[in-house]
């Protein structure tokens, strides 16, 4: 249950139009996403607005997922946290709510240095006793991790993986694949972006949003089959949709309203400071939504 790889998905948070937790729709896009094949799923991630969940929402959200999803699948839970003590303290509720492993982001809004870095991987690790992924994600935490640092925190016991969002995503993808031992993951995300050049270099999985997994499945078979030039076609196809869900605080409605019109949840609400779609965008979204066809989703 540790083996972190393959299409790991971000799960969306849905709200009902008061803005509570839609539980009945959280159930469904976990439905979802195990019905397109994904080989994990993960929580409070950057597309699940996990910076806008109380904690009691929080282990209702985790409660939910390990609840729906196939027993088989690996449930990574986010840590987002400010220092040291709150990172140790949201890894444990993770841990006893029913995560397997952990993706955890640096502290961020006071600045650490390489060395307070890997104190604080090699603490969250250790106190919380679950597998440990590296969320490197400067755009979002202004924290900048180097190659050799990422290098060093391979080396700490429990401290499994890395997901890669430094951009360029591949060169660095291949750069720590070329320098960490066997057997430590690298992944990629920013929402797939580079998906098939970040595998190319080395990246064992893949952690975007949720609202495209079925056909992202479908791409990364064709690749892990071979049939490269089938597998860059289809996610030329995807690009339109890909980029447009990386639009800074419009991501999220972005996510959302795609599953709405999939059928998937019952609306795009989000909270502050994510902002709901203008009807100009909302419109550019149908755009691209009609051009590719996705399927409504069907509930077995």
């Amino acid at each position: 249950m540790t083996d972190l790889r393959g299409l790991v998905p971000i799960l969306a948070t849905p709200f009902d139009q008061r803005g509570a937790l839609d539980v009945g729709s959280l159930r469904r896009l976990v439905e979802f996403v195990c019905a397109a094949r994904v080989d994990g799923i993960a929580t409070f991630g950057m597309a699940s607005e996990g910076f806008a969940l109380t904690g009691p929402e929080r282990e209702t959200v985790l409660a939910t997922i390990t609840d729906v999803a196939d027993p088989d699948l690996l449930v990574v839970a986010g840590v987002n946290a400010t220092s040291t003590a709150t990172a140790l303290e949201q890894a444990a509720a993770a841990r006893d709510g029913g995560a397997d492993a952990l993706m955890v982001l640096p502290p961020y809004l006071v600045k650490p240095s390489a060395a307070q870095i890997v104190d604080f991987y090699g603490s969250v690790a250790q106190g919380s006793g679950l597998p440990v992924m590296v969320q490197d994600a400067p755009n979002a935490t202004a924290v900048t991790m180097p190659t050799a640092l990422i290098v060093e925190l391979s080396k700490l016991d429990g401290v499994t993986s890395v997901k890669v969002e430094a951009p360029p995503t591949a060169p660095k993808v291949a750069a720590v694949a070329e320098a960490v031992e066997a057997g430590f993951a690298v992944l990629g995300g920013q929402n797939a972006f580079f998906l098939l050049e970040e595998y190319a270099a080395g990246a064992v999985g893949t952690m975007p949003a949720c609202e495209f997994v079925d056909p992202l499945r479908e791409v990364l078979d064709l690749w892990t089959g071979g049939d490269r030039a089938s597998a860059r076609s289809a996610f030329t196809r995807l690009l339109p949709l890909i980029r447009f869900g990386m639009q800074g605080p419009l991501a999220w409605a972005v996510h959302k309203e795609v599953l709405v019109q999939r059928g998937v949840i019952q609306t795009a609400v989000v909270r502050a400071p994510a902002a709901p779609l203008d009807s100009r965008t909302s419109r550019f979204l149908s755009d691209i939504l009609t051009d590719l066809r996705l399927p409504a989703f069907q509930a077995s």
